[in-house]
């Protein structure tokens, strides 16, 4: 295979890559030169004027997941080296990169991965005849036919496929179902975090990013929604700069490839993936080396924003005066005749699917929280508290257990309205749901943590504890209610200006967008880097049909079946000390209200620990311990009804296969348990069931490693500034020092 890349690509073709990639870099980031100014401007004003959404009730994690695990097992993965399957231990750190080892001895030696995989912009598909037509779709000419050898072969039937328009594929398989259905949700989530890869906290880079990735997209005529806005900013832009090398590489080497159409195939994403590693190369040179410039002369901007901001407020309304008297009238026969008509449809396809998702997030955080205290009651009250508790702060990052959450968003669907808006896919609206779904448990679950931790302080006796719980549950559900619906209406709001504006740009474009340099004079020469005619047009535009959105998302909040209040209510904060409670040493479950003793007295009332003992077991437990989030369904709550016995294995997986298998299951004896497990061990002694049997919950469908264990290993991680997969079989994974909140992986 490496004579393909030598072949197709040797020295002259990669340069003249090179050339056309900086061609397309330098024109893009002129674009975001100029947004940047004007993404500081409006971030200083924003500060200054105070405006923003109303004060949420729920409080908010700082750190949800350091130095966590979230998942671990094995799977088979394709070797495409040799073809063949070779069985991986595997596991999710806290920024969901996929890191995969030779196997779990590899792991415990602290030996180098075999592979650290980003997933954003990847899709996971759970079947070979779904990859096969998205590879035909890649290469055309190339659809294999009836009854030949196609480009991969599963040795079982439960397949999961990673798959990327641009970048590498990655193949594993699983031996039953219930393990492609495990590691299915596990990957989604792996690839909805990594696509959400520019940090919320940017304030000023990440606006002036995204918004130079649209005009950059409207300048080549392209609007609507873009499927691969996925990623951190080095990910997008590549993505960006293969959208326009692609087709022309496509149709200069698609005819030049040799052999079956399989063959064909296997050849052309060889190809992609090699340039696609070029340009990542490329951009992220490119990009680090402007932003770095920027940041430099970033002071200068704001003392010239500070000094002169009512100037500039000033100069940027004139100007907006001007272009609203030039296409008002334009603008509001086309929002009037080709917008107003759908916003009901548009808002109803949103709402149906979205307000099923919150409910089942309220659903499922109230049956966690009631199972929790049925297991306090029977299982002989605070004990057992950190134990569970350390399980329930993890709840919003359990991939299965929120999976319920995220599959109500799956049916959403535009029908004819996607087309007519130019949608690509919805995926970007379902993701983006199902982020805010995970946000809000997480920020009723903190909560909950909060109060509780608070009631804990007063000594309760197990009867009074489980009033309390009770208690909580019932006001922090009454908060979640506000701030979930406070936080759909915002996604609303923001689908449908993603979802018309630029069809409303597109329309206009035509008979106003030749006109707009005119208005270039009415900007002072230095307030030039900080007001853009291009954005006050836009904003001119959204103002025309924001009110139409706002009007039917004031409309729906009448309606019962979606569950939202109304604007008119305002739920005022009844806990005015909670956000100070927040402040703060985070919550350590398993170290003061574990079951070793350590944080209860001889009669089982909790006795927290003295700051100076909590601060050193923090440091102390930080500096060493990994704890999975996700375990086996082995380790169920003890009062939880009996799981199903696991699904049988595939008839027709290969006796290789199968072997490798049952080889990596059987008991160990020399190494000691690793709580990357998934399964925490058997309880030797099951408690009776008490009174509450009958009414116990069906069995969560993972359990949790006892709290508080420290392990002696120091888990590699992927780092959090790089980006797409390393294959190292020597030395440790390279990582950077830059700060970054996306999920990234070196090349």
């Amino acid at each position: 295979m490496g004579d393909v890349l030598s072949t197709h690509l040797d020295d002259a073709r990669r340069q003249h890559i090179a050339e056309k990639t900086e061609k397309i870099l330098r024109e893009f980031l002129h674009f975001y030169e100029d947004q940047y100014g004007v993404s500081l401007f409006n971030s200083m004003r924003h500060e200054i004027e105070g405006t923003g959404p109303p004060q949420a009730q729920l409080l908010w994690r700082k750190v949800p997941l350091d130095e966590r695990i979230i998942f671990s097992g094995n799977l088979f993965q394709y070797q495409e080296d040799n073809k063949k399957w070779r069985n991986r231990f595997s596991l999710v750190p806290h920024n969901y990169g996929l890191v995969l080892y030779e196997n779990k001895v590899a792991y415990e030696r602290q030996m180098p991965p075999r592979a650290v995989i980003n997933s954003a912009g990847y899709k996971v598909l759970t079947s070979v005849d779904q990859y096969l037509e998205l590879v035909g779709n890649s290469l055309p000419g190339t659809t294999s036919k009836s009854g030949s050898t196609p480009i991969l072969k599963c040795p079982t039937q439960f397949p999961l496929i990673l798959w990327h328009p641009y970048a590498r594929h990655y193949y594993f398989c699983m031996m039953t179902e219930a393990e492609q259905d495990k590691w299915q949700a596990v990957l989604q989530d792996c690839v909805r975090h990594c696509n959400n890869g520019i940090p919320e906290n940017s304030k000023v880079e990440g606006p002036a990013f995204t918004d130079a990735i649209r005009i950059y997209r409207q300048s080549k005529e392209q609007y609507g929604t873009w499927e691969m806005l996925c990623g951190n900013e080095v990910q997008i832009l590549s993505n960006l700069v293969m959208e326009e090398l692609g087709p022309a590489l496509k149709a200069e080497l698609g005819p030049r490839l040799k052999g079956k159409s399989q063959e064909r195939q296997r050849q052309w994403i060889q190809i992609s993936d090699a340039v696609y590693r070029l340009v990542f190369e490329q951009a992220k040179a490119h990009f680090e080396e402007v932003l770095s410039k920027l940041q430099l002369s970033r002071p200068a901007m704001e003392a010239v924003i500070r000094t002169d901001m009512d100037q500039i407020i000033t100069s940027k309304e004139h100007l907006a005066s001007k272009i609203r008297a030039f296409i008002l009238p334009k603008a509001e026969v086309c929002v009037r005749n080709h917008v107003q008509p759908y916003i009901p449809s548009i808002l109803e396809a949103l709402m149906v699917p979205t307000s099923q998702g919150f409910t089942e997030v309220r659903d499922v955080f109230f049956k966690e929280v009631t199972d929790m205290n049925l297991n306090v009651i029977n299982e002989g009250g605070i004990d057992k508290l950190g134990e569970y508790m350390e399980k329930l702060s993890q709840l919003a990052y359990h991939p299965l257990k929120m999976q319920s959450c995220y599959e109500k968003m799956e049916p959403l669907r535009l029908d004819g309205l996607q087309q007519r808006f130019d949608v690509s896919s919805t995926s970007v609206f379902k993701q983006r749901a199902q982020i805010h779904m995970r946000e809000q448990m997480d920020n009723a679950v903190y909560t909950f943590e909060t109060l509780l931790h608070q009631e804990l302080g007063k000594g309760p006796t197990k009867e009074e504890l489980c009033k309390s719980i009770q208690r909580i549950l019932e006001r922090v559900l009454k908060k979640y209610d506000y701030d979930s619906s406070s936080v759909r209406k915002r996604f609303f709001r923001e689908a449908l200006l993603q979802i018309t504006i630029p069809f409303l740009l597109k329309k206009l474009a035509p008979t106003c967008k030749s006109e707009l340099p005119r208005f270039q004079e009415l900007i002072f020469e230095d307030f030039a880097r900080f007001i853009l005619v291009e954005n006050t047009y836009e904003e001119v535009v959204l103002q025309t049909v924001m009110k139409d959105i706002l009007q039917a998302v004031k409309e729906a909040a009448v309606q019962r079946k979606h569950n939202l209040y109304r604007d008119s209510i305002v739920l005022h904060n009844s806990d005015p000390n909670l956000h100070l409670l927040a402040e703060g040493t985070p919550i350590d479950w398993g170290e003061q209200y574990g079951d070793s003793g350590d944080g209860s007295d001889s009669g089982g009332s909790p006795s927290p620990c003295p700051p100076e003992a909590v601060n050193l077991t923090e440091k102390r437990r930080r500096a060493k311990q990994v704890v999975s989030v996700v375990q086996d369904e082995e380790s169920g709550l003890p009062f939880a009804a009996d799981s199903e016995p696991p699904s049988p294995a595939s008839p027709d997986s290969v006796t290789e296969v199968r072997s490798l298998l049952a080889q990596d299951l059987q008991p160990e004896s020399s190494p000691p348990a690793s709580p990357l497990l998934n399964g925490a061990p058997v309880q030797e002694s099951p408690q009776p069931m008490a009174v509450l049997e009958a009414s116990s919950p069906p069995a969560s469908p993972l359990g949790h490693l006892p709290p508080g264990k420290a392990v002696d290993i120091e888990t590699p991680k992927p780092s959090d500034q790089e980006t797409g997969e390393q294959v190292s079989s020597h030395g440790p994974i390279h990582t950077t020092t830059e700060d970054s909140a996306g999920v990234q992986t070196e090349f």
